[in-house]
């Protein structure tokens, strides 16, 4: 299973409009679950982090198909103009270190 994790910086006077755009990759049908999360900020080492979008998909290419969705460029067309950084990662949940090496 792949993991896709995207973390988003927003103004506070964009934050509701920002967490919409993101809302509309929820109708795409490709991940086995797809949440956007807003940050409770509660690490007192890291809080500049504003919106989490986490998705699991079954394989890279589902990752793709998502991707390749236009549901996925409505979203982005909406939220590039507002976030100020995107950060993101994907990994194979198969070989993610789970205990002590």
């Amino acid at each position: 299973m792949i993991r896709h994790i995207v973390f988003f910086t927003v103004q506070e006077e964009h934050l509701d409009e920002v967490r919409a755009g993101l809302s509309i990759l929820t109708a795409i049908p490709y991940p086995r679950l797809l949440e956007i999360g807003t940050n409770v900020k509660t690490d007192q080492l890291g809080t500049e982090i504003d919106l989490v979008v986490y998705g699991e998909f079954d394989d890279e290419a589902a990752l793709a198909a998502y991707k390749a969705h236009p549901d996925y460029q409505r979203s982005i067309e909406r939220v590039r103009p507002l976030r100020e950084k995107r950060i993101a990662a994907d990994y194979d949940s198969r070989t993610a270190v789970t205990r002590p090496l």
